[in-house]
């Protein structure tokens, strides 16, 4: 008997999810809970476990393709001796209608008595069954522990296959040293080249010549009436295929951008005592484990703007007409990383010092940048905060993260004069001006609404005492 692993619907509103790696083999025996696949939904890697046991007897998907909830993953059949055990279940005769006559009902009961011989025949062929599936098992157990790994998947976090994928190492070769034998990425780095096959081009470098012969659905992704041109007319092209973080991301953004009239508001900020003060307390901040950085100073000040202006710290539930006030502050902030843009949600920020902040912030960059978020650090964000001045760009205009908003965006810091008094008596002073751009729902704010809460938040930012009261 076959039966079919079907993804189920991993909630959040999430209708599909990509196959990032395939664990077993067509003709594989598995066991119930046993981890068959890692899938990305929504910038998070999970691995997948069978709901039940027995022989692979095929793999409906491969890696790299897009899959729905309810589609068929991989069909199993039951192990020859559980299923000789069932067709040799007894089945229950229909019982004839009681005849009148009395030679009738004796006949009956001798039917009775040997369908109780049988039945008891048919259950000790069954018990010596599943003695023999046991056995079997063992026998299996105890050869996959003679061949270690060879014939199982190896016990690794999402992070390290990928890696191991990238530089074409073979994991069955490493001895892990993590809970289980699980695959940490500093056997990894001690591995010195230990199963690397360079014989061979690396999976994942053959993985993404093959993802170039399979089409691309674009969910969420805004439909056109006009196709695109053939490009390859004016000169070579390539096709690279839009998947993993990058295409969660252009889904989530051309969503947003569908839903939410965004409209931006600008201006500058004087950040000259706040740059002094925090570089009088980065070093003692960094010999506690955390970075001081704009960021954490901004995503303070925002803490008061929002208690000011709470319409900015909610969500718009356009079934029922209300506008949602949240009261808490859990700011997201957004991470560049080799793979897209991330963005992880500090909770709590109002009731968290600078220190602790500083801490925490760094940690989730790093978990970030090293691909190990999980879908709980990206979600229950209620403002986001987006700063681009490490890398440049004087300002601009941050796509909202459905469903909040509102999101700020700050470009790099500026030396600049500042011009002072009146013009018949003024004076110059060098300051240092932070650009700052904020992107709002104007279905929840107007632009007066939008010009009070940056007047809140740039007032704290100047203000030391002003920022040292909201932490």
């Amino acid at each position: 008997m076959a039966k079919e692993f079907k993804l189920e619907d991993p909630g959040e509103g999430i209708h599909e999810v990509e196959i990032q790696e395939v664990l077993v083999s067509e003709g594989d025996e598995i066991k119930e809970g046993e981890n068959v696949f890692v899938v990305e939904s929504d910038k998070a890697a999970i691995e997948l476990p069978c709901p039940f046991s027995g022989k692979i007897a095929s793999i409906d998907v491969e890696q790299g393709d897009i899959v729905e909830v309810g589609s068929v993953l991989l069909t199993v059949e039951k192990g020859e001796a559980e299923s000789k055990a069932k067709k040799e279940e007894p089945q229950e005769e229909p019982q004839e209608e009681e005849k009148e006559e009395e030679d009738d009902e004796e006949e009956d009961e001798e039917e009775e008595e040997t369908a109780d011989e049988e039945e008891a025949e048919e259950t000790a062929d069954e018990k010596a069954a599943e003695e023999e599936t046991e056995a079997a098992e063992e026998d299996e157990k105890d050869t996959r522990s003679k061949k270690g790994r060879d014939d199982g998947p190896v016990p690794a976090t999402p992070v390290v296959r990928r890696i191991a994928k990238e530089e074409g190492i073979d994991l069955k070769k490493i001895e892990g040293t993590g809970p289980g034998g699980r695959i940490m990425k500093e056997d990894l780095e001690q591995a010195e080249d230990a199963g690397r096959d360079r014989s061979e081009e690396a999976p994942e470098k053959k993985a993404k010549e093959e993802a170039k012969e399979r089409p691309l659905r674009t969910r969420g992704m805004p439909k056109r009436d006009a196709q695109l041109p053939d490009f390859s007319r004016w000169g070579e092209t390539e096709r690279v295929a839009l998947r993993s973080i990058r295409r969660a991301t252009a889904n989530r953004m051309a969503m947003s951008w569908q839903e939410i009239p965004h409209v931006t508001h600008q201006d500058l900020v004087d950040i000259t005592d706040l740059e002094e003060f925090r570089r009088r307390n980065k070093d003692d901040v960094e010999e506690k484990g955390g970075r001081l950085t704009l960021t954490v100073f901004a995503m303070k000040a925002l803490v008061s703007a929002l208690r000011e202006h709470p319409r900015f710290n909610a969500s718009l539930d356009t079934e029922s007409g209300e506008i949602v006030l949240k009261h808490y502050f859990n700011i997201g902030v957004a991470v560049d990383t080799d793979e897209g843009l991330m963005v992880p949600v500090v909770r709590e920020v109002d009731r968290k010092p600078v220190t602790e902040l500083a801490r925490e912030l760094q940690d989730l960059a790093h978990t970030a940048r090293a691909g190990e978020l999980g879908k709980q650090d990206m979600q229950g964000g209620s403002f986001t905060i987006t700063n681009i001045g490490p890398l440049g760009g004087r300002s601009f205009q941050p796509i909202i993260n459905y469903p909040e908003v509102g999101i700020l965006g700050m470009g790099r810091a500026r030396l600049e004069p500042l011009v002072e008094g009146t013009p018949e008596d003024f004076q110059i002073r060098p300051r240092l001006m932070l650009p700052l751009c904020m992107a709002f729902d104007h279905r929840v704010n107007d632009g007066a609404d939008a010009a009070r809460f940056m007047a809140t938040l740039m007032t704290t930012l100047t203000d030391l005492e002003a920022l040292m009261l909201s932490m």
